[in-house]
């Protein structure tokens, strides 16, 4: 008996979700093996939506399950998977219910298909809805504290397509080329959706994709004048390719050669000169000192929550002590391949304080303040100099992810 067109893509999500909630795999890692049945590019972007959109919403959607249930399924059964994915697509994607139906009901059998079945039958004659932010897990919104309603409204839609420029006076150029908007020179943001190899300048290598928060700590370095700069923990590049642009030598380490070979892609596409050098950070010693150093330090991520929503149910405070570890001892490191008067910029894509903020209470270095003036309009930094960005902040613009970042000098 043929299988129903897009069984393919629901079957893929659902390896997807089962990666992350019963493995504790990443979306990202997961994708190749959770894909690899899927041929066509739109329906592995549907298989990745599903499961993206299941994770944003899933207390949510775990409640609409309760509701319909006289007995509330195991959190791991397969049936509350399903079910959390035939209500994410009628409600998220705007899957209609026959549609939903015929696509995800034969990835079950027998009872759990019956159930499931009268299950999604029950709430679609409700006319049910989600509400307009998704609810965090308990812990998540313990963590983020005040700011957790804020983030959680800046999560519920997935973000848009951030583009750095490798020539910044081509900003305006590059916005009408691409019908984009700008958030601040070198900075394009487009819907998205977009099939990144198809559009205008990718080819050419006139820009790569990275979300403006990202982009901040190498702006923070400024003009490298062909001074020499240390990118710790680089690949893939984006930051790596900022700083080339930008006119220092970059020497981009990085512990992984599948990463790194990312790195030696993007550089030959956009057409940057770096020295990739594989080694692990805790035990590499360099032959010179350095006139700056990016530590975009290894972190729980997050802070990306909006286009990684798998980070809001595998991460607790067993990674993030381990994480906080590394970072300290990467800090710690990094301080001594500073030359007198060098410049290191630290920062994580992490909301959590042990991440950011805690990180420098043992620094050697002094801080240097960064300015309203180096940043898009909409954040700003705190009162202490450093920076703190999530998800909450910019939404009239799109929003942004979260980071922490500081600036630190080392004494003359």
């Amino acid at each position: 008996m043929a299988q129903p067109t897009g069984i393919h893509a629901r079957r893929a999500a659902l390896r997807l979700l089962d990666a992350v909630l019963r493995r504790g795999e990443t979306l990202d890692v997961a994708f190749g093996a959770a894909t690899k049945d899927v041929r066509k590019f739109e329906d592995k972007a549907l298989a990745r939506a599903i499961a993206s959109e299941v994770l944003r919403w899933m207390v949510d959607l775990d409640v609409l399950i309760d509701s319909a249930t006289k007995k509330p399924l195991p959190a791991d059964a397969k049936a509350r998977t399903v079910l959390r994915m035939m209500l994410a697509q009628w409600l998220r994607l705007d899957t209609p219910p026959h549609a939903v139906i015929a696509t995800c009901l034969p990835l079950l059998a027998g009872g759990p298909r019956r159930l499931a079945h009268g299950v999604f039958s029950t709430l679609t004659k409700r006319g049910i809805a989600l509400p307009e932010a998704p609810t965090l897990p308990a812990d998540v919104a313990e963590r983020w504290g005040d700011r957790s309603a804020a983030i959680a409204q800046g999560l519920a839609e997935p973000p848009p397509l951030d583009l750095t420029l490798k020539d910044p006076s081509q900003t305006e150029v590059w916005k009408a080329k691409l019908a984009a908007d700008s958030l601040m020179p070198g900075h394009l943001r487009l819907a998205r959706g977009e099939n990144i190899e198809k559009l205008p300048g990718f080819a050419e290598g006139e820009w790569w994709v990275q979300d403006i928060a990202a982009s901040l700590p190498a702006r923070l370095l400024g003009e490298g004048e062909g001074r020499h700069v240390l990118d710790l923990c680089a690949a893939p590049g984006g930051k790596s390719l900022q700083l080339a642009a930008q006119g220092w030598q970059v020497t981009s380490l990085d512990i992984s050669k599948r990463r790194l070979d990312l790195l030696r892609a993007n550089f030959k596409r956009v057409g940057l000169k770096a020295s990739p050098l594989r080694a692990d950070a805790l035990t590499w010693e360099p032959k010179h000192r350095f006139d700056a150093i990016l530590l975009d330090a290894p972190c729980t991520a997050t802070g990306t929550a909006r286009r990684h929503p798998d980070v809001l149910h595998r991460i607790g405070p067993r990674q993030i002590e381990e994480m906080a570890e590394l970072q300290a001892a990467l800090l710690e490191r990094a301080c001594g391949w500073l030359k007198p008067g060098g410049m290191l910029v630290y920062a994580t894509c992490s909301l959590e304080r042990e991440e950011g903020e805690a990180r420098l209470a043992d620094s050697k270095l002094d801080l240097v303040p960064i300015s309203q003036d180096e940043l898009p309009e909409g954040i700003a930094p705190g009162a202490d100099g450093t920076l703190r960005t999530d998800p909450g902040m910019m939404a009239e613009n799109g929003g942004i992810d979260g980071f922490f970042i500081a600036r630190l000098a080392s004494q003359g």
